[in-house]
């Protein structure tokens, strides 16, 4: 099958997304303590925030495992089970491997996969079931999509072991089986970050001279640490083979010179700004270089294209690392909050659809990290000198990244907490003890006078999480020489306590914040409770006028039928 023209682009990281997320990626030497850390946001309109857990083991010869598509639910394929698996704690697993995603679909038809294979989700579980660092993740994944194929489109993988992180990026053949796809090593010292879009322009090949890139058909040297970039042996033979338009596009050029990105997944409009720009955004807050990257971040395509990777201008501490995940593009043209659409309590989120057309011509809202509609993200944390139950931490949080609270979940733990647990609520079913519910009741309170009320979420919020930091670097000093039945034991303990105590605190936040913002009014509140004359009384009540700029909007539309005589 010839692929002659494709020019129609999955928008899957544009306007009408339905999945749409952010990774970092932060090298040991980026970071304060030699951590490796890479982030995720899974930014769903119908993702439900819960943390999963597999329990791995040994496992039987002839032993199957049926996989069900990670977004429809629908049976997908059976097959065979390993001699052994990894305990799994939502994108981390027992060995300190880490996965994230971002999907980007890519060009039509290899948007849509195999008709038959295995999704991304299954492929992520998969390998933090079977594999133990990068390297070997990386190899289980090129291996299952080969033997079973790939049933999905585009999508880029962030992965983290305790030594090393890299970027994975693959896509479908279509109607053929398997994949094309390319993994490199994010360099010691250096950040990376995808939301969307594929990041992957060119990439080192596999050269007599050289030993630091391999393709698909040596992957028994993957091991070898000199290795830093492995790519399917076909990822350039298939795009010429098919004559696909975006690579005939690069025809010129020689086959050291092929862009995996622009032949798989070229430029748009939609990808700079909805997707690019969020990798902009990440690097804008770390390094003070980026503004020469900013028409590029804005839809510019011919402006200087924002690179794989940089260099941090410090290291970053893992409460850095969260605080990235929390960005409406502030201190840049694309801020959200300062606009008409912020409204007079400058609200940072724009309901849906992103795109917007008046007298004739197309608008678009920003699409920021932070967004309404995160199911839940995680902000992973490796540590190579601690035992990897105890070093490896998913620091997990559900719904709108800048107003959750990232909980210490430790790779270790074999009891997830009632509030994160499968089944505890879904998106069409409430539940009290449920952490989506109660931090989406505070978050979508809080749109409504955003300005004010997100000075409280975020005191308390910083109160949680510097208090979970303390006690993560407390619990891995005393916890170090534990045995390992006792080690999973505190581990489940300091787990479910951190989780305890954010609910605890969120749900008096809750509280607090519907007796504070009542009505319109604003209260004083002292040592977290509402202010009272000493018989009860509420006293202190603020009602602070809208600003100058919406009085006047107002006036201009309505003002002959509301002006006094």
């Amino acid at each position: 099958m010839k692929y002659k023209i494709l020019i129609v682009i999955a928008l899957l990281c544009g306007w009408n997304a339905t999945k749409a997320c952010t990774n970092f990626i932060c090298s040991r030497g980026a970071s304060v303590d030699g951590s490796t850390m890479i982030t995720y946001a899974a930014d769903s309109h119908t993702r439900y925030g819960q943390l999963r857990y597999h329990r791995g083991g040994d496992h039987q010869p002839g032993e199957t495992v049926k996989l069900y598509n990670y977004g429809s639910l629908k049976f997908q394929i059976e097959i065979p089970q390993v001699a052994h698996t990894y305990n799994v704690v939502g994108f981390i697993n027992e060995k300190q491997l880490a996965i994230g995603e971002t999907t980007w679909g890519g060009i039509s038809p290899l948007d849509k996969g195999n008709a038959e294979g295995i999704d991304y989700g299954n492929l992520i579980y998969l390998a933090l079931q079977r594999a133990a660092n990068c390297r070997e993740a990386i190899k289980v994944m090129a291996e299952l999509v080969e033997t079973y194929g790939y049933a999905d489109g585009g999508e880029s993988f962030s992965m983290a072991d305790p030594k090393e992180v890299w970027i994975f990026e693959i896509t479908s053949k279509g109607s053929e089986k398997g994949a094309v796809w390319v993994a490199r090593r994010v360099p010691e010292g250096y950040v990376c970050g995808h939301a969307n879009q594929a990041r992957i322009t060119t990439f080192p090949q596999m050269r007599k001279e050289s030993n630091l890139s391999i393709d698909s058909r040596n992957l028994k040297h993957i091991f070898k640490p000199e290795v830093e970039c492995v790519y399917a042996g076909d990822v350039i033979k298939f795009a010429k083979a098919h004559n696909i338009a975006a690579y005939a596009g690069q025809s010129k050029h020689t086959d050291a010179d092929f862009s995996f990105a622009d032949t798989y997944n070229p430029l748009t409009f939609s990808g700079l700004r909805a997707c690019e720009a969020r990798v902009y955004a990440m690097f804008n807050r770390v390094n003070s270089n980026m503004k020469q990257y900013e028409a590029f971040a804005m839809g510019d395509k011919t402006a200087k294209r924002l690179p794989l990777w940089i260099e941090p201008d410090r290291k970053l501490s893992v409460h850095d690392v969260m605080e990235l995940m929390r960005d409406h593009y502030e201190g840049t043209p694309m801020d959200m909050s300062g606009d008409v659409g912020a409204g007079p309590f400058h609200c940072p989120y724009r309901w849906r659809p992103m795109d917007f057309e008046v007298d004739g011509k197309k608008y678009v809202h920003e699409r920021a990290i932070s967004t309404q509609q995160t199911g839940f993200s995680f902000v992973a944390q490796c540590r190579s000198w601690l035992p990897d139950k105890l070093g490896g931490i998913i620091w997990f949080g559900v719904d709108d990244t800048y107003s959750t609270v990232y909980c210490p979940m430790f790779c270790g733990i074999t009891q997830v907490p009632i509030c994160f647990e499968e089944g505890n609520g879904s998106m069409s079913q409430y539940s009290e003890t449920s952490a989506f519910w109660l931090f989406n009741r505070v978050s979508n309170f809080c749109y409504l006078r955003y300005d004010s009320m997100i000075v409280d979420v975020r005191r308390v919020q910083g109160e949680l999480e510097s208090d979970f930091i303390h006690i993560a670097d407390q619990v891995s000093r005393q916890y170090e020489n534990y045995d390992d039945a006792r080690l999973v034991a505190s581990l489940n303990k300091t787990s479910n306590r951190c989780a305890d105590q954010m609910m605890r605190r969120w749900k008096e936040l809750d509280q607090l914040l519907l007796m504070k913002y009542i009505d319109g009014n604003i209260k004083t509140v002292e040592n977290g409770r509402i202010k009272t004359t000493p018989t009860g009384v509420v006293t202190s009540i603020k009602q602070p006028p809208y600003p100058e700029w919406f009085y006047r909007q107002i006036v201009d539309d309505h003002g002959e039928v509301i002006r006094e005589f």
